[in-house]
This record gives structure tokens, C-alpha cells and sequence, in this order.
């Protein structure tokens, strides 16, 4: 007996995902340019590798300190208009940040107002990440059927994608171009842009049968349920210790800057070669699900991952460094389908606000504390050497849940779906 054969275009059909699609495209296309510009920003104030560090330290901060109270939110919350209201405060703070690096205005203060003004403009973002993330990963489950949560997650992390592809290279173009302040407007419409399409998707049931529950009981309830589920615990595990030390973008300025001296053209290369293989990947996981043997390919994928940002660190020559971070990309790629197919066929659309918030917690804010970590070790030991470090400890991580996680080791999605 053939297996059906699946349609990649399935969640395609569904009018109100592709609206999904449009906002999520271009919502995360300002943020990945806004934290480009700011990391430029930054290192051509400063020039020291800890600075960039900070950027990711003053997001991180509340976006774990808020996630779980914002994942409480969520459950008890309309999803469409809770994010109108995230977007809305996106496009204050984007507009600020505008302000703050146009010449004219930056050159009336001194450039530690200036700095320090971006690193709170980064904090308030931060909060309000803290609600975007599991508002999006909740309306996603509430626009289509089970069924086609597999097809969906890959169409949506490959929207993510491409965003994360053209807004940096997009921004280190549009730096020598239009300069710093006409990139942030760039960012600011942008925003306007995901928002007026977030228009376009109805408002959606609260499906929490407990909306009156005292919030430290429902945030307790959510933690109790990721550490009770194995398989979402060690997938977000896993991303979360390969994204912390194998955090080698925040260093890209400086690797453009110093080390290829490549300029910023070079640097938006640099910062895009990733997204372009990560890209890729999930384009072709439309077609070709990762389901089967889930568990293997996602540990296999982080290992060449971490391979990757080791030959990264090593590598003095622009091109083979374009090449590897690509590489990086694609394997970095596979985890995000995976992972993401995992939370949305494992979680309960009751729970998901809060699961998302406890995933952002372990993955999303690993970014920033990667970002901290690299500048932090560099500061220490170097470039170079907080780089190779970083792959070594990803490979490592691994190799520590392969051999003590057998179950997560041979995850099959497809049999628990049909099961």
C-alpha cells in the first residue's frame, strides 16, 4: 500500500494563514533590521566587543523575567488584538530609535546618552517581545487544523526566514546607502505594514476553560506540563545550549569590521548567509516533512551546526566564512522545523501561551544570552578563540543528550500523529 502522497501547499489554502504569513514576514523583517542596525550602531560608538554583548543582555533581561507572566496573558487573551497593541508599542519604540541615531539629533547629546538610550529603547522592546512570541505561536495553532500543523510550522519558520535573510542584508546594504536613520524608517514602515495585515485575521475564541485561574497557579501549571512533556523539554534544551554558545552573529560587526575587513556591504553578506541556508532548508521541508526519525536528525543537525561555527572562527578568508555560516544555516534550518513541529503537535491550544512563553524562556531568549556569552568570552580569550569554544560546547551538548535521552533520540512524529 503507497503512502499519500502529502501536499506542500496544503496550509496554503487556508486564506486567514496566508494573512499569518504576510505579518509574520514582515514583522520580523524590522525586528532582524532593527537589531542589525543597533549592533552597527553600537560597535561604531564603542568599538568594544562587550557592547554588543550588552544589546543582547538588555533584551534578554525582560523578555525571561516577563515570559511567563506575558504567556499568562495569552491564554487569558484575545490573540489578534493582544498583538495590535504589541505591534503598535513596536512602531513607538522603532520610531524613537530613528530619532536617536539620526546625526542631527545624536550629535546634540554625548555618546553615552546616546548608547545608553539605545540599551533602554532595547529593554522595552524586550517586554514587548516578551508578548509577541507566544501571541503568534497561539494565534498560528488557532487559524489551522492539526492536521496541518507539520505543513503549517514549516511554511511559517520558512516566512521567518526569509525575513531573517533580507533584513540583514537588506540593513547592511541600506547602511552605506541611506544611512543608519533611513534604515530605521525602512523598520518603522515595515511594522505598519505586519500590522495592517494582522487586520485581516478574525478574532479567535479563548479556549482556556480556566480564564478566571490566579496566575501563579496557571503559571505553574504551565512549567509543570514542559517539564512533565520529555519530548518538548529536551527538544528546547537542545536549541536552547547550541544557540548560547554557538551565538557567533553577535560578533559578525566585528569579524567584518577587523577581521575581513570587509566593510558593511561585507557584513550584510555575512549576516545573511545564514538565513539564506536556513532558508533553503525549510523551503525543502515543505516538500520533504523531517518527521521521520525526528530525534536523529535534529541531534545530527545541531552537531554539523556546531562543526560549522567552529570553521567559522578559523576561517580567514571572506568567502569560505560566507560559506560556512551558510552551512550553518541549513542546519540550524532542520532544528527550527523540528522543534517547532514538536511544540505545535504537543502542546494543547489551552496551554500554548504559556508553553510558547516557557520555550521562549529556554530558546528565544538563548539569542540574546548567546549574543552576551560571545561578547563576554571575547572579551576574555578573544575573537576567535570565544568562537571555536562556542562550537566545541554545542558538539558537546549534543553528545551529552544523544547518549542520556534514547527515547528523545529515536522520536518518530509521524507515528505519533497516525497513533
Amino acid at each position: 500500500m503507497t503512502k499519500e502522497k502529502k501536499d506542500p501547499f496544503s496550509s496554503l489554502r487556508i486564506k486567514e494563514f496566508r494573512w499569518f504569513l504576510a505579518v509574520r514576514l514582515f514583522i520580523v523583517l524590522a525586528w532582524s533590521m532593527q537589531f542589525v542596525l543597533i549592533e552597527w550602531e553600537v560597535y561604531k560608538i564603542t568599538k568594544d566587543p562587550l557592547s554588543l554583548g550588552l544589546i543582547g543582555l538588555m533584551e534578554v533581561i525582560p523578555a525571561i523575567t516577563m515570559a511567563l507572566f506575558a504567556g499568562h496573558i495569552v491564554d487569558q487573551s484575545e490573540k489578534r488584538n493582544l498583538l495590535i497593541k504589541c505591534f503598535s508599542a513596536l512602531a513607538i519604540i522603532s520610531i524613537a530609535m530613528s530619532l536617536l541615531v539620526k546625526p542631527e539629533i545624536a550629535s546634540q547629546f554625548s555618546q553615552k546618552f546616546v548608547l545608553n538610550s539605545i540599551y533602554v529603547l532595547v529593554f522595552l522592546g524586550g517586554i514587548v517581545r516578551a508578548f509577541i512570541i507566544p501571541s503568534v505561536f497561539s494565534l498560528l495553532g488557532l487559524i489551522v487544523p492539526n492536521k496541518e500543523k507539520p505543513n503549517a510550522s514549516a511554511w511559517s519558520s520558512s516566512t521567518w526566514q526569509v525575513s531573517a535573510v533580507f533584513g540583514p542584508a537588506i540593513a547592511g546594504f541600506t547602511i552605506g546607502v541611506i544611512g543608519v536613520f533611513g534604515s530605521m524608517i525602512m523598520v518603522v514602515v515595515c511594522v505598519i505594514i505586519g500590522t495592517l495585515a494582522l487586520l485581516n485575521i478574525e478574532r479567535k475564541p479563548i479556549l482556556n476553560p480556566k480564564k478566571d485561574e490566579p496566575m501563579m497557579q496557571s503559571l505553574k501549571e504551565g512549567i509543570s506540563f514542559v517539564f512533565k512533556n520529555k519530548t518538548i523539554l529536551n527538544a528546547i534544551s537542545l536549541d536552547m545550549f547550541a544557540v548560547l554558545f554557538g551565538g557567533a552573529v553577535a560578533l559578525l560587526p566585528i569579524f567584518a569590521q577587523d577581521i575581513l575587513k570587509v566593510g558593511s556591504e561585507g557584513f550584510g553578506i555575512l549576516r545573511a548567509a545564514p538565513a539564506v541556508g536556513g532558508l533553503i532548508t525549510m523551503l525543502v521541508a515543505t516538500s520533504i516533512p523531517l518527521n521521520q526519525k525526528a530525534g536523529k536528525k535534529l541531534l545530527i543537525a545541531v552537531f554539523f551546526f556546531g562543526l560549522c561555527i567552529i570553521g567559522f572562527g578559523l576561517s580567514k578568508n571572506f568567502w569560505l566564512s560566507v560559506i560556512l555560516l551558510f552551512l550553518s544555516g541549513i542546519f540550524d534550518g532542520i532544528s527550527v522545523v523540528i522543534r517547532q513541529t514538536i511544540l505545535q503537535i504537543y502542546t494543547p491550544d489551552n496551554m500554548r501561551g504559556r508553553v510558547s512563553s516557557v520555550n521562549s524562556i529556554f530558546v528565544g531568549s538563548s539569542n540574546e544570552l548567546g549574543a552576551f556569552e560571545s561578547g563576554f568570552t571575547s572579551k576574555i580569550m578573544g575573537v576567535v578563540p570565544a568562537v571555536v569554544f562556542g562550537g566545541i560546547m554545542t558538539i558537546g551538548v549534543v553528545a551529552t543528550m544523544g547518549f542520556t535521552s534514547p527515547r528523545f533520540r529515536n522520536l518518530d512524529i509521524d507515528k505519533d500523529i497516525e497513533g
